[in-house]
């Protein structure tokens, strides 16, 4: 249950947990068009596999658990861990990855330790790391971007067959390639510099092509629910502003070596993080300034990944390891006590 206030007195929202789930579906929608013309029908099949496995797995935990199906369902809890993954994944992903990351987000990091409210991990983040390190060739699989290649020349039935078909050595070589945070990663440890880097067909104005406009469409959805107040503005604020702050203490020491904050901010995962993923209410931190605190944590470890780790993109770790981080945050930045002495 949400407050409007941090303290009492307090003022009952009227949503509920259903109705704030739907608005993130919602708000999804503009960035998941853009992305599906940009990539393909891959992306909505592995929307459809991630919904049916999670509603389905969702059903049967809380069958096994004992609790009324209609009232937890009802909930859309589930939909928006399936819908945030398939987000995540390649869009020529085989259905077996897409069904695995799925059931582990809502088998293992949600309902075994104790469903939705209890749950210290993001699910839909769990999931994705741990196909990311178990499958990283399957995770790595994207494919161009409509105005590279031919992308659009990969039909529904084409893609089908190689998602349910296993089939991706069918692909040709032209269709897949690497994102422009591979991309940048790889050409500077080759010695290349930024402004080299950037002639690549890979990149559009600002960041990506083609995730440039998913980018936009997430921000318009994001923003959206920071109105409606389905989503508290600090964390997305805290985590692009700490993101863009230590990408702009890199890029003045050494530009040709170090992208600019708004390419970083633009890129990778980092707007759909900060306003769909970071912001969740059960994981996240629940005071006004741990919010801030737990969204620029995340910021800056999205950078310090991208720029000296392992990963190009480093949203999904920086999530979990706030994650662990939230509890400690919010012990420590609690709001003054009504009638409390300060000191």
């Amino acid at each position: 249950m949400r407050f409007k206030t941090a303290t009492s007195p307090h003022i009952l929202l009227e949503t509920s947990v259903g109705q704030i789930m739907r608005r993130v579906l919602y708000a999804m929608l503009p960035g998941m068009a853009a992305l599906t013309w940009f990539f393909g029908w891959g992306v909505l099949i592995n929307l459809v596999i991630a919904t049916v496995v999670a509603l389905a797995a969702e059903a049967l935990m809380l069958a096994a658990r004992g609790k009324a199906l209609a009232l937890h369902l009802s909930d859309n809890s589930a939909l928006v861990t399936a819908w945030l993954l398939a987000v995540a994944l390649p869009p020529l992903a085989p259905w077996w990855l897409t069904t695995l990351g799925v059931l582990f987000a809502i088998v293992i990091a949600k309902h075994l330790y104790g469903g939705l409210g209890y749950n210290p991990f993001n699910p839909a983040m769990v999931g994705y790391v741990v196909l990311l390190i178990s499958f990283p060739r399957e995770m790595s699989t994207w494919l161009v971007p409509h105005g590279v290649g031919q992308v659009h020349a990969l039909g529904l039935s084409n893609t089908l067959t190689i998602i349910f078909g296993n089939g991706q050595h069918l692909m040709p070589d032209g269709l897949t390639g690497a994102t422009s945070l591979d991309v940048l990663r790889t050409q500077l440890g080759l010695g290349r510099s930024v402004t080299e880097i950037r002639n690549s067909p890979v990149f559009g104005i600002v960041a990506g092509r083609g995730w440039e406009w998913a980018t936009l469409g997430f921000l318009v959805g994001g923003l959206w629910l920071v109105y409606t107040r389905a989503a508290d503005w600090r964390i997305p604020a805290g985590m692009l502003g700490g993101l863009a702050t230590i990408a702009t203490v890199f890029y003045l020491i050494d530009p040709q070596h170090y992208a600019a904050p708004w390419f970083h901010v633009c890129s990778g995962a980092a707007i759909f993080g900060a306003f769909f993923i970071a912001t969740d209410p059960v994981t996240a931190s629940t005071t006004p300034r741990g919010r801030l605190i737990y969204g620029a944590g995340i910021g800056i470890l999205v950078y310090i990944i991208r720029a000296f780790g392992g990963y190009p993109d480093g949203v999904a770790f920086s999530v979990l390891l706030m994650n662990i981080a939230a509890p400690t945050i919010d012990l420590y930045t609690q709001p003054q006590v009504f009638g409390a002495r300060r000191g």
